[in-house]
């Protein structure tokens, strides 16, 4: 999944003035592939400015390693004010603006140029929309226009310093404005927008949800239980067991979530080296593959799940194998390689530094029991999936509250700071683009696509397999949104080999380009690796992955395997 910067620009820690703070932990995304935290651009930027923020990402992944370092260790002073009582910065904390010298040394006329011209022809097309007659003569155009337009406007991102998910807000609500004009009544679009927000609020509460839950876990350090069990410091081992237990963790967990645990590890396991950042590239495809085989594993898989695309045993029967191999195939291959054939590594003693949170294990069981419940939930009571987890949420909720009563040093551990943290900038990028989408589809002009290219590539895995390639260079929410658009269940019933595919390829297809994925950028930003090495050292892996799972997926299904009846019959295994 292709991922673009959502973070603002804001000065180097360096260069802060006294009234400059810098907030000690960030939010936690899901995603995928819930898009979401580091600041790169698909097309400019990517070699440099590493330090600013995709989804918030690059700056919480630097903050996730420096997080038990005490505030004295920064360059520029903290107000003691803001301060609470165990010495972190309170959530409140932001960043000023940067000073006037900053913005000397760093001012770009061509940047601002291009900023103008933008802004310009987003104006032009404004007026262009105003005009009511032209607008209901030529709706398509008008709204293919301001797509067009907005799309650009989140792929230069970085360039024009204009924030991901502002951008996805104002292209949604001008997709509606123009389908208002151009619908034959204004009732119909209303009704149209209200059936598309019911389905979209639906995916956003369900991220929030999770999002908010793997953001208390993570501060409990809880994920110390699954980190710490990793002993092993031969290369070609450690190469296996890195992988399949990101691969695992990622299924159940988010794929950013996984990589910032887990390249945070082998930071603590690994001394500097070219075999590090190799770890790191498995980490990134193990995590895109893991999360592409649950339902709750990835954003596109629970877009899929939730709007009835795929249900949850028959995706984990099918594609569980092709993720497999997918990370198989290129761990085979690398461990092939000179770097993974070296000595063997002297371990770190770092860990011991780390220490859980009081009542950590708890907290961590019963985050992952509520992420886990989810699938169950929707079974037995046939109730939409984001009930399950503002369900789980509210359990976790009073548990943080009744372990943590009294202890005003812990406040950071409570759901309330968490809230502060969570990526709610990503949760609005997705709010926007899933209405820009849905106000395509009402328009009839997704539907127009599709038969197109039903005309003309007739073959349902040429484009399942052209869009997990597309996805490492555009954002796969918004593609796999636009083909759940395309074609409804009319034409490719629930589960699929179709939807399957989508689902597989969307996840996995962001690995091959490291900007191709939430967890790509935020490797990117941690280990300081560029787009041209990961493109030398990781991406014919990636891609022999995609491919090798693509053929499995075709072999087994046209093997037509039976699950046992026993397992069959398990009742929230087989719910939709």
């Amino acid at each position: 999944m292709a991922v673009f910067p959502i973070g603002s620009h804001s000065a180097p820690p360096h260069q802060l003035t006294k009234r400059h703070v810098i907030a000690t932990s960030s939010p936690i995304s899901i995603s995928t592939r819930l898009p979401q935290n580091v600041s790169f651009s698909k097309v400019s930027g990517v070699t440099g400015s590493t330090r600013l923020s995709k989804h918030g990402v690059l700056v919480r992944a630097e903050d996730k390693i420096r997080s038990s370092s005490s505030p004295s260790s920064l360059d520029e002073p903290i107000d003691e004010d803001l301060m609470d009582s165990s010495g972190l910065c309170d959530p409140l904390c932001s960043v000023d603006e940067p000073s006037s010298s900053y913005f000397e040394a760093n001012y770009q006329p061509k940047t601002d140029i291009i900023k103008a011209l933008a802004i310009l022809a987003a104006a032009l097309t404004g007026t262009a929309a105003i005009n009511h007659s032209w607008v209901a003569a030529n709706q398509d155009v008008a709204m293919a226009l301001l797509f067009g337009i907005g799309y650009a406007g989140i792929i230069f991102e970085e360039s024009l310093a204009f924030n991901k998910s502002g951008i996805g807000l104002l292209m949604a609500v001008s997709l509606w404005v123009v389908r208002s004009i151009g619908a034959p009544s204004t009732e119909i679009a209303v009704l149209d927008l209200q059936h598309a927000t019911a389905e979209v609020s639906e995916i956003v509460f369900f991220l929030l949800g999770a999002m908010t839950i793997v953001e208390i876990v993570d501060a409990h350090q809880g994920f110390k239980l699954v980190t710490d069990n990793i002993t092993t410091r031969k290369p070609k081992t450690l190469l296996w067991v890195v992988g399949f237990v990101t691969f695992f963790l990622s299924s159940i967990l988010d794929n950013l979530t996984s990589t910032i645990v887990m390249v945070s590890l082998i930071r603590k396991l690994v001394p500097q080296s070219e075999y590090r950042k190799l770890l790191g590239g498995v980490v990134v495809i193990a995590a895109n593959a893991g999360g592409a085989w649950t339902p709750i594993g990835d954003v596109t898989t629970t877009m899929l799940w939730i709007h009835g695309q795929i249900s949850t045993l028959p995706t984990m029967k099918d594609l569980f194998l092709p993720s497999v191999v997918s990370l198989a195939v290129p761990l085979a291959l690398m461990s092939l390689t000179s770097e993974v054939n070296g000595k063997e590594q002297d371990p770190k003693d770092v860990l011991a530094s780390e220490k859980m949170a009081p009542r950590g294990k708890l907290v961590f069981g019963v985050g992952l029991g509520a992420l886990v419940f989810v699938p169950v939930f929707k079974a037995l009571t046939g109730l939409p999936p984001y009930m399950g987890i503002l369900l789980g949420l509210g359990v976790l909720w009073i548990l943080t509250d009744a372990i943590h009563y009294g202890e005003s040093e812990r406040q950071k551990l409570k759901v309330p700071q968490a809230l502060s943290r969570i990526d709610t900038q990503g949760a609005l990028f997705f709010l926007g683009i899933l209405l820009s989408v849905s106000s395509l589809e009402a328009a009839g002009i997704l539907r127009e696509i599709a038969n197109y290219l039903d005309a003309n590539i007739p073959n349902v895995e040429l484009i399942a397999s052209a869009i997990g390639v597309v996805s490492a260079i555009i954002d796969n929410v918004p593609l796999v949104a636009a083909t759940m658009g395309m074609y409804d269940l009319t034409s490719f019933p629930q589960d699929s080999e179709f939807w399957q595919l989508i689902a597989f390829c969307a996840g996995t297809g962001g690995s091959m380009l490291v900007i191709g994925s939430a967890a790509g950028v935020a490797f990117m930003g941690m280990e300081k690796v560029d787009f041209f090495w990961y493109f030398r050292k990781v991406s014919g892996f990636a891609f022999a992955g995609y491919a090798a799972g693509i053929a499995a997926y075709l072999a087994v299904h046209n093997l037509h395997f039976e699950i046992p009846t026993t397992v069959a019959q398990i009742p929230f295994l087989t719910g939709s």
